[in-house]
């Protein structure tokens, strides 16, 4: 009930938008049901008894206190008809076909006004959801990202909120326009004859019980699918992204045939989904047949009965069956509406477990602001762990203002988890991470975000202009500072070598260009940024030795004057660095210059002999 008043709230949401599409949906109501009563008449011209015939309609009068409206709007009709008749039954009948027609294209026009507008709400509260799952995800910790699958994510955003808007289309005509038109039809058709009224509420309680044990099971089938769909996109994320070693380690068959078992177990659940969603409908329809036979005969055995003093004429009961008939039409589309809610309010609850996930915003209620590092950055007796078991312990070292210190160590020692948690990405649990003696933890994490660049062993881009790679994050940015930064980068000469040189777009992940290439994208990206603080994470490890050399000596220019922190996988990229720690297992086990710590002979020495320089 909780995600149905939710679904509801959000459907709501643009006031005057929804007082329209409930407007017109009433109208067309309104519109829907007196085109049909409109046949009384038409049928009683054509087929005139003799009782009506004698029978004589005086012109009523407004202010008769025993008459309502409605009776009042009745009798004129009646009157004004009979004159009509009585006067040109061909034009009496030419006008209810006219009338007829009328009532018919204002029921089609106020159908259309109301989906126009319902298609408005519909997209803004979609657009609005997607909106704040995006900037959500965008604010979770880097923690999520490693325990939560990207294509579940995607699906999130994609399938869950996609059944939400169908929820919302139904919502407006499941709360406001099903239940009127089945009243108004209730009432017209007691009007007619109670007792076969009486009957025909026989219907209801055999749908509501229908609808509910259909909704149950559908809501745990729309779970399981939903959650297949996140593996499923995940999948396929995946096998893209590695594309080049499944082709590389001939894998396509294996692939294929993991991915066939994946997408048929998808497709099972959303085929039971759908059948179980599609049952409500046909089942309601055949239950509403079932009664309207029994009402037609009924009906019929009360006028055949020339002993039955029913009051209902034969053009009468034709018109109860009809309106009888598209009585069901509203209990169908509730049938249809609570199944589309049901499968909405799993995705609904997909999409609440991401808004509430802990955002993890590792910063104090009132942090300093940080513009600048002035003296330097100390580690000081710091431990972290992810879950179980500590990657870094008791480190303590000092990064001094303008200078250059290097990490090396065998895979898995706590390099990059030293990067992460001087980005504030992750808090140590234990010890303190200072910046000019103020605590990383009250510092503003926009103003130390603004003060660091980083360069990654993989260079991130994006499908976007080479311009728009570099000023990434910087708004309104000149192209002569573009520029600038592209030649510090050694960028600028084979931008200019391109198609579009700064407009052209370099593709996915920027695979139009080479590794060297990209890398110097990256620098320039980082050179634009003007960071007092530099963090460089294997920046060449990855580039043949020409594409290193100029990458290298675009990494000094970026480091002058700069405090650097480097990750270091050839050992010959950090010889000159202020300081060299040497990691195993989260900890410091030598330290000093290059020369020092070969002069040692010690780990670093022997690392020497066995990496690539």
């Amino acid at each position: 009930m909780k995600d149905f008043l939710n679904i509801f709230k959000l459907s709501v949401q643009y006031r005057w938008k929804t007082f329209l599409v409930v407007f017109y949906n009433l109208l067309f109501v309104i519109f829907n049901l007196l085109s049909l009563v409109l046949f009384v008449p038409f049928l009683q011209l054509i087929f005139p008894s003799e009782d009506k015939k004698a029978e004589i309609f005086l012109k009523p009068d407004f202010n008769d206190s025993g008459k309502g409206f409605f009776d009042y709007c009745s009798d004129l009709y009646n009157y004004e008809m009979q004159q009509m008749v009585l006067k040109d039954p061909k034009q009496a009948l030419f006008l209810v076909c006219i009338l007829v027609i009328s009532a018919f294209f204002l029921k089609s026009v106020f159908r259309y006004l109301a989906i126009y507008q319902n298609s408005f709400v519909k997209m803004a509260v979609v657009r609005d959801l997607r909106d704040k799952l995006f900037a959500k995800a965008l604010r979770l910790p880097m923690s999520f990202y490693t325990e939560e699958k990207k294509g579940d994510l995607m699906a999130r955003l994609n399938n869950d909120i996609g059944e939400i808007e169908f929820a919302v289309t139904s919502m407006l005509e499941l709360v406001f326009r099903e239940p009127v038109a089945i009243i108004l039809s209730l009432i017209t058709l007691i009007s007619f004859s109670p007792q076969l009224t009486l009957i025909s509420l026989v219907l209801l309680p055999l749908s509501a019980f229908t609808i509910s044990r259909i909704g149950k099971s559908l809501k745990r089938t729309a779970k399981k699918g939903q959650e297949q769909m996140g593996v499923l996109l995940s999948t396929i994320e995946e096998n893209f992204g590695g594309i080049r070693i499944i082709k590389a380690f001939n894998a396509g068959e294996y692939i294929r045939n993991s991915f066939k078992k994946i997408n048929l177990d998808h497709q099972q659940l959303i085929t039971k989904t759908y059948r179980k969603k599609d049952l409500s409908s046909p089942l309601n329809e055949f239950l509403g047949t079932v009664v309207m036979i029994c009402i037609v005969w009924f009906g019929g055995s009360m006028i055949l009965d020339a002993k039955s003093n029913t009051g209902l004429s034969g053009e009468e009961f034709i018109t109860f069956i009809i309106v009888f008939s598209q009585l069901l039409r509203p209990i169908q589309g509730i049938a249809t509406g609570i199944a589309n809610i049901n499968k909405a309010e799993v995705s609904y609850r997909r999409f609440e477990e991401i808004m509430h996930a802990d955002e993890q915003i590792y910063e104090a209620k009132n942090p300093q602001s940080f513009s600048s590092l002035e003296t330097e950055i100390e580690f000081k007796n710091v431990s972290f762990k992810y879950k179980e078991e500590f990657v870094i312990q008791n480190l303590s070292f000092k990064i001094p203002k303008g200078k250059m210190v290097a990490l090396v160590g065998e895979s898995g020692s706590g390099k990059s988890t030293i990067s992460d948690l001087l980005l504030n990405f992750y808090q140590p649990n234990s010890g303190d991470i200072l910046f000019d003696g103020i605590a990383l933890k009250d510092i503003k994490n926009d103003d130390l975000r603004n003060q660091i660049a980083v360069v990654n062993q993989e260079s991130i881009l994006f499908n976007d202009t080479i311009k728009n790679n570099i000023s990434f994050g910087i708004e309104n940015c000149s192209e002569e500072r573009i520029i600038e930064a592209a030649k510090i980068a050694h960028a600028h000469d084979f931008i200019l070598g391109l198609d579009q040189d700064y407009d052209t777009i370099i593709g996915e992940r920027g695979n139009k260009l080479s590794g060297g290439q990209k890398q110097r994208i990256s620098i320039a990206r980082a050179v634009l940024r003007n960071p007092s603080i530099l963090i460089l994470d294997e920046a060449t490890s990855a580039l043949d030795s020409e594409s290193e050399k100029i990458v290298q000596e675009a990494l000094e220019e970026l480091m002058k004057n700069r405090t650097s922190l480097v990750i270091a996988h050839r050992l010959s990229t950090i010889r000159k660095a202020d300081l060299i720690l040497v990691l195993q297992k989260g900890k410091i086990i030598e330290m000093g210059s290059h020369n020092q710590l070969m002069s040692q002979k010690g780990y670093y020495f022997n690392m020497n002999s066995i990496l690539p320089h």
